[in-house]
């Protein structure tokens, strides 16, 4: 699990408290059974230095820049995916956690993870605070539905989701879903919108029409983080604790594969040109990369000492990882299930 338990897990590793031979013994394991091959070309091709303490990342397609919330900085770092330099530093409220970005609008959310949560609306271009919205208790992940110009929170003390108007910077709606929201993803085909709840053991299907929870799909113990691939109308959900990815099928909503991803998948991104899976995992510190045609490991790509979120560019097939105890994004390149 992510969120403030992951920053727990994350801290003792830093200490040196883990006992020796784990994190060995556990990437050994890694593809559980399965033979791993390196993918063609697949790399980490640049080490990006940020803030404190970097969690959440989004990627603008559209730009080419990167956006990265350092939780212990209080800033946004701007990356330029063309130069992998950062470009400018945002101040972005008290301990920013989640990311997203709206590509039409240019707009920056980022979810302030206090107990007076709020979410900070950020204008990419003149890079200002234009509105503090307040939302629900402990916010989290945050996703966008560029075509609909709506915002989702996940609230996790609240066991909630915030319904924010892009175009009105205000609340429309809170929806109830199940308990310890975390991970959050829009399809924009569909409208509809995707919440992992992490005690719940359940993903949220909510209606992007009618701010109601249309089904509420069972897989498992502890399912952490939430990806989709609106080309196959595919989801993805991380459960840590089972060592899995479940696969669902949103036109049937319900479960429609399990791939062995060990030790603990955390957060997950999809690459829909490519149908490209990448998941990160706790303690061996490597990205998963899994193809969405043949549901299984291609490959595992060492990618820093604590990883965090991840997010991918469809345009240049980066995938950006966030490395909170290094302070760094790693960027890694050609990587294809």
């Amino acid at each position: 699990m992510r969120s403030f338990h992951g920053l727990i897990v994350t801290a003792i590793a830093a200490a040196g408290l883990i006992p020796a031979g784990v994190t060995a013994t556990a990437a050994s394991a890694l593809l559980a059974g399965q033979t791993a091959h390196a993918a063609a070309g697949c790399r980490v091709a640049g080490t990006i230095r940020v803030g404190r303490d970097p969690r959440g990342v989004a990627v603008n397609p559209a730009t080419n820049t990167i956006y990265v919330a350092n939780a212990r900085s209080g800033t946004v770092s701007r990356i330029s995916g063309r130069s992998g330099k950062v470009t400018a530093t945002i101040p972005a409220g008290t301990s920013p956690f989640g990311v997203a970005v709206d590509p039409r609008t240019r707009t920056i959310y980022v979810t302030n993870s206090d107990q007076d949560g709020r979410v900070t609306v950020i204008r990419a271009r003149s890079r200002k605070v234009v509105a503090e919205i307040p939302v629900g208790r402990l916010p989290l992940f945050v996703a966008v539905n560029p075509k609909t110009n709506t915002i989702y929170a996940t609230n996790q003390e609240d066991a909630t989701v915030s319904v924010i108007s892009g175009r009105t910077n205000t609340v429309t709606k809170t929806i109830r879903v199940g308990s310890d929201p975390q991970g959050v993803a829009v399809n924009p085909a569909t409208n509809r919108v995707y919440v992992a709840n992490l005690s719940g053991n359940t993903v949220s299907v909510i209606s992007g029409r009618t701010n109601r929870v249309t089904a509420t799909i069972h897989v498992g113990t502890g399912p952490d983080d939430v990806a989709v691939n609106p080309r196959t109308n595919t989801i993805y959900v991380t459960l840590a604790g089972q060592n899995k990815v479940k696969v669902i099928s949103a036109k049937a909503n319900r479960v429609t594969a399990a791939i062995r991803v060990s030790p603990s998948p955390e957060s997950v991104a999809v690459n829909p040109r490519t149908d490209t899976i990448f998941v990160t995992t706790y303690p061996s510190h490597r990205v998963a990369v899994i193809s969405g045609r043949t549901k299984t490991v291609t490959t595992a790509v060492r990618a820093g000492s604590g990883l965090g979120e991840i997010a991918v560019n469809p345009e240049t097939n980066k995938a950006y990882v966030t490395d909170p105890l290094r302070k760094t994004v790693k960027v890694l390149a050609s990587c294809r299930g």
